[in-house]
This record gives C-alpha cells, sequence and structure tokens, in this order.
C-alpha cells in the first residue's frame, strides 16, 4: 500500500514555525548586544557605540515584525486567501529593507552632529567590546543565511543581511576608534567619521533587500535551475508525451505552479484526469523546493 502524499502546507507550517524560531533567537541577542555597546558607548566615551546600541534596540522591532510576518505565513488558505499567506513573508522582508534606510539616515544625522561638537577620545576597550560584537553578528548573520536559503526565505535573507550590516557598523566604529586612539588629540572624531561611513553601507544593503522583496512582491520568475526541474518532474510521470506553458510564482516559503501538459489525444477524459493527479502528487512531493499548489491543464496531442 503506498504511502499518502505528505501535506505541503504542514511543511510550509514547519518552516515557518522554525525561522520564527531562529528569529526570536536574534532578538534576544541584540537585546542583550544593546546593553552591551550602550554602556561601553556611555563608560567608553564613544557615539558610534551608542548609536549601534540605539540601532540594536530598533533592530528588536523589524525583527518582531519579521517574526509576525512568518507567523501569518504559517496560516493554511482560507476563503479569503486562497493561495494561503505566504505574502507575508516578502512584505516583512520589505518593512525591513524600508527600515534600514531610516536607519541609514538616523545614524548618518546623530554622526554629523556629533563630528560638529567637540569631545573626548573613546576608551581603549570599546575596541574589545566591538570586536566582540562584529564576531557574534557576523557568526550569527551566516547562519541567518544559511536558513533563508534552505527554506528559501527572502524575510530570512533580509534579516540576515540586516545583521551583516549591523557587523559593519561595528567594524567602521572599531577602525574609527582605533584612529582615534593612535592619531592622538585632534582625531576624537575619527569613529564619528567611521560611523558616518557605515551609513553608506547599510542603505547600499537596504537597496539590495529592497530589490529582493519587490521582486517576490511582483511575483518573479524563479530561476532557470528551478524551472527545469519542475519541468523535468512533470516529464517524468507517465503518461506525460510533452510540455506546453510551465510558470512558477513563489509565495512566501512556497511555490505554486501552473503546469500545461501534452498527452495522448485518444485518452478517456478519466486517464487524463489521473494523469494531471500523478504530475500535482509528483510536484508537490519534490524535496528541494516546497510546492503547496499546482494546477495542470490536459492539453491532447495533435
Amino acid at each position: 500500500m503506498s504511502s499518502p502524499p505528505p501535506d505541503p502546507q504542514a511543511r510550509v507550517a514547519r518552516r515557518a514555525e522554525d525561522s520564527a524560531g531562529l528569529v526570536l533567537r536574534g532578538i534576544a541577542l541584540n537585546a542583550v548586544l544593546a546593553a552591551v555597546k550602550f554602556a561601553g558607548g556611555v563608560f567608553g566615551n564613544t557615539y558610534a557605540l551608542i548609536a549601534d546600541a540605539a540601532e540594536s534596540l530598533l533592530d528588536i522591532l523589524t525583527s518582531a515584525l519579521v517574526w509576525a510576518g512568518f507567523r501569518v505565513a504559517a496560516r493554511p488558505p482560507d476563503e479569503n486567501h486562497p493561495y494561503g499567506h505566504g505574502k507575508a513573508e516578502a512584505l516583512a522582508a520589505l518593512l525591513v529593507a524600508l527600515f534600514v534606510f531610516f536607519m541609514a539616515g538616523w545614524v548618518a544625522w546623530h554622526a554629523i552632529r556629533e563630528i560638529r561638537t567637540p569631545h573626548h577620545a573613546p576608551a581603549w576597550w570599546t575596541l574589545l567590546v566591538l570586536a566582540g560584537v562584529v564576531l557574534v553578528k557576523l557568526w550569527f548573520s551566516r547562519r541567518m543565511e544559511a536558513a533563508g536559503e534552505t527554506v528559501g526565505s527572502t524575510a530570512l535573507g533580509a534579516e540576515a543581511m540586516h545583521h551583516w550590516s549591523d557587523a559593519m557598523t561595528s567594524a567602521a566604529a572599531f577602525a574609527g576608534i582605533a584612529v582615534a586612539l593612535w592619531g592622538g588629540p585632534g582625531w576624537e572624531t575619527a569613529d564619528d567619521w567611521a560611523a558616518l561611513f557605515a551609513c553608506v553601507v547599510i542603505a547600499f544593503n537596504g537597496f539590495r533587500m529592497l530589490a529582493k522583496a519587490q521582486r517576490d512582491i511582483m511575483d518573479e520568475a524563479v530561476s532557470r535551475d528551478f524551472d527545469r526541474e519542475v519541468r523535468a518532474i512533470a516529464l517524468r510521470v507517465p503518461g506525460v508525451q510533452a510540455l506546453d506553458k510551465c510558470r512558477v510564482r513563489k509565495s512566501g516559503l512556497s511555490h505554486i505552479v501552473d503546469i500545461q501538459v501534452r498527452v495522448d489525444g485518444t485518452l478517456t477524459v478519466r486517464e487524463g484526469h489521473d494523469i494531471a493527479h500523478a504530475v500535482k502528487d509528483a510536484l508537490i512531493a519534490s524535496v528541494s523546493h516546497a510546492i503547496t499548489d499546482v494546477s495542470v491543464h490536459i492539453e491532447p496531442m495533435k
């Protein structure tokens, strides 16, 4: 007796739950780092660390939005959303991108204000704080990026890029403080200049996040490799002689397929119906990408 076909919606829900859990761990990490950076900035006399702490606190807000997006994306289709709630994940990524632009402008404005305001040089030990922050952020960014690639999540990719931008801000602050300490009197604003430079990096990554989220929302075509894989799976189904159209679109953590297959024109309606079901089951059972819905149109061979 053959095993029942996998439940595609349950698979997507598990991916959303796992992704939401990873985002929650990122929220906890940002909370700890924000406290460390704020204390280092106040006692170490460096605005770059205080700005970094403020960014980490605001990162918690964006991460909460991403978490909420995953929770919504995990919901099954309903009467008002027959294709599911997957777009919530891309919308969360879009909000993160817009927030990154806001953060770049906010940090830049405060950095310019600090450059114009005379202040003391930072303490040497703030370099140790920043070095630790950079290492932790890079590690977590890579972990989140790998998870995003595994489940095909735009929001996780945006979060990973956000953590990477935070690491770059801290790295720039490290370089600026090092220059301020090495240069001595007259170089006290080096860390502020470094923070200003980091804003360019943050804004650039914001553009990348925005472009990726926009592609998902606008139903951009999937990669050629994925398209070829879908076609190959359909062609391996017994009774399928050729393919006409094949359209695949991403919907959050899953994909929706519309495909036209050609079969022997002498088959009965029942036989054509069975082939269509076999194509749908084969695509949904594929493991490389989550496919939650397949529409199969049968065309007779001429």
